[in-house]
């Protein structure tokens, strides 16, 4: 009877080795001839049991036993023919799982003999040729005759190009079973020759090579993943954009070119696995790999799903399920695509959270991941775990900061016919946390009022002072007429507050039209004062005087009068603007006067901007305090 017992199960079994050949076709390294051999011998299989089914039901082939078993001492000695046979030998159940390994076999594959136990043949067998060995094993099983097949056996020095013989065998009381000779390609008869000398050779030349080293492997071995976990580690650190996908994009191409040929990270967005980040050998052909394999997340199915979920590690160094993979665009099985041979999966997990999964595979031209393989990844995996919550809670802190940031500062500018206002804000480079800069432009009186400020300190303390003393003045602006009363009342409201040593600058300015002037009443607390840009180039820097608030009870304001022609300009500016430093450790206050006075005339936006760029530049983008600037105008 056909392989699978019933007539339905044979059709399954058929239909399956068909995909699996159609399949192998478009793999990298397919054998067009083996897989014709294969398909033919598919067609020959049909042809026969056509034939049969047209035909009277054939007789039932007697599985009696015969009349005597062997005994112990025959056992033994078969048993011990088997395991020291100088050929490698495998013993197949019927569904093409080995149930034995020799010795010769076993130093082939690289592993002890008891490993390939319970693991299918083709697992062992790089994949275009996996299709047309289950074929003719099929064959075999169908005809009982021999059957050969030219295959690429994965061992642990690398794949060797071998000659598979497959032979059914009977044993008493058992159901037929396969017996299979490896030998190199091209030496098929000398292992087919009875205990010949040319057998032996042909057998111990299946072995792998073994050449000489003088160093130690195990040294080199645990050398080169020490120096990966540094190579990792150092890339991690050096993440100076704190951007996850970053990091994950080079930690991925960083894994791809040291320890395995094809590197897959898939994260947990909102509960559902998503495929984040893919790479392999930098050519043409594994361009078009990435784009297929980034195309299509995880299943729950799939490897990488079952180690996020679990949090447990997986080691496959040599898969015999082709989806574990999940399938990609066309249907075939990613691991196939992929040409993978090997797999280590391991959760992307701090201990405390499970962020993904990272996948590694390697080809049959590199050995199979081994434990020690396994343990280096899980080692990645905590690491790249690390620096993901290290990146996400920056980033939260700094949306924190940006949105808390924003609340001290006026959503826009008011629109006034007789003033034209312009502001600007430009965060620390060397400071992530929320600034004390504040500036503010309200009405007041029959006017309008100008508040810019600085507290001294950064983070949330300093916030919730700056927060105190914008809105103190805003509303002491409505109870007191001069700026230098406003300021002496907010300094008690921060004195009556728990701001421990913390303090305020703050420059007040009131503004009312004359005619077709402008009256300027200001105010100062330790802020540096305001610079007066007439509109024919003329620049007046004011003297800064007076002590912060918060403080001393007994506080002092200064207090400045003075008046705004048409086009003349009056700009304010925090100490982050005086104190930008150049790379000859030069002052911006030393020139702040002059580069006023190239933009006189201009209006208050393009004021703002200018004084902008040149601080920027003149500190080449390194910006050691917040940077506040607000320019008012009369317009003309």
């Amino acid at each position: 009877m056909p392989q699978g017992g019933r007539p339905d199960g044979a059709l399954a079994d058929l239909a399956g080795r068909r995909d699996a050949l159609r399949q192998a076709v478009g793999l990298p390294g397919a054998d067009p001839g083996s897989l014709v051999d294969a398909a033919l011998t598919e067609l020959d299989g049909a042809i026969d049991a056509l034939a049969v089914a047209l035909t009277a039901a054939p007789a039932e082939r007697s599985d009696a036993p015969p009349d005597g078993l062997p005994g112990t001492a025959e056992r033994r000695l078969l048993h011990a023919a088997f395991q020291r046979t100088p050929a490698a030998l495998f013993l197949l159940e019927q569904d093409s799982t080995i149930r034995r390994a020799n010795d010769r076999a076993a130093a082939l594959l690289g592993f002890p003999a008891g490993y390939a136990t319970g693991k299918p043949l083709t697992s062992f067998v790089d994949l275009p040729f996996r299709a047309a060995l289950q074929t003719q094993l099929a064959a075999v099983a169908r005809t009982g005759a021999d059957r050969k097949a030219n295959c690429r056996v994965l061992t642990s020095t690398g794949p060797l190009d071998a000659t598979l013989t497959a032979a059914a065998v009977e044993l008493p009381g058992d159901p037929p079973l396969f017996m299979v000779t490896v030998a190199p390609a091209g030496a098929g008869s000398a292992v087919a020759a009875d205990g010949g000398e040319a057998a032996e050779d042909a057998a111990a030349s299946a072995a792998p090579a073994v050449i000489e080293d003088t160093s130690d492997p195990a040294i080199t071995a645990m050398t080169k993943r020490l120096d990966m976990v540094t190579s990792v580690t150092r890339l991690l650190l050096d993440n100076s954009t704190f951007s996850e996908a970053v990091t994950l994009q080079r930690c991925a191409r960083l894994l791809a070119g040291e320890l395995a040929d094809w590197v897959i990270i898939d994260i947990d967005r909102g509960g559902q696995l998503r495929r984040q980040f893919a790479a392999g050998s930098r050519d043409g052909q594994a361009d078009k790999l990435v784009r297929a394999v980034r195309s299509v997340d995880p299943d729950p199915e799939s490897t990488p799903w079952q180690v996020h979920s679990t949090g447990k590690s997986v080691l496959l160094a040599h898969p015999d399920d082709p989806s574990v993979l999940g399938t990609g665009p066309g249907g075939t099985p990613l691991l196939m695509t992929l040409g993978a041979t090997s797999l280590i999966c391991v959760p992307i997990s701090d201990g405390s959270t499970g962020y993904g999964a990272l996948t590694l595979a390697r080809q049959a031209a590199n050995r199979p991941f081994s434990v020690a393989d396994l343990g280096l990844a899980e080692d990645l995996g905590q690491h790249l775990a690390n620096a993901i919550r290290v990146d996400r809670m920056f980033r939260r802190r700094s949306e924190v900061a940006e949105s808390l940031q924003a609340s001290l500062l006026p959503a826009s500018l008011p629109t006034v016919p007789w003033l034209e206002f312009a502001a600007a804000y430009i965060g620390a480079t060397q400071w992530q946390e929320i600034s004390g800069d504040f500036y503010d432009v309200f009405p007041a009186s029959d006017g309008w009022a100008i508040a810019v400020g600085d507290v001294c300190g950064k983070g949330q303390d300093a916030a919730a002072m700056t927060a105190a003393a914008r809105h103190s003045i805003r509303a002491l602006a409505h109870v007191h007429d001069t700026p230098a009363d406003v300021l002496g009342a907010a300094n008690q409201v921060l004195l009556a507050g728990d701001y421990g040593e913390r303090f305020v600058t703050a420059s007040l300015a009131f503004l009312r039209q004359r005619g077709r002037r402008v009256q300027v009443r200001l105010g100062g607390c330790g802020h540096p004062g305001p610079a007066v840009v007439r509109a024919d180039g003329r620049v007046e820097i004011l003297e800064a005087d007076g002590m912060p608030l918060g403080l001393f009870g007994d506080l002092e304001a200064s207090q400045v009068e003075l008046e705004l022609r048409a086009g003349d300009v009056l700009f304010f500016y925090t100490d982050g603007v005086t104190e930008a430093r150049s790379a000859d450790l030069a002052f911006f206050e030393d020139r702040l006067a002059d580069e006023l006075a190239s933009v006189a005339g201009r209006s208050a936006a393009e004021t703002v901007h200018a004084v902008q760029e040149l601080v920027t530049s003149f500190s080449d983008g390194e910006l050691r305090d917040d940077v506040t600037m607000l320019a008012v105008r009369v317009v003309p």
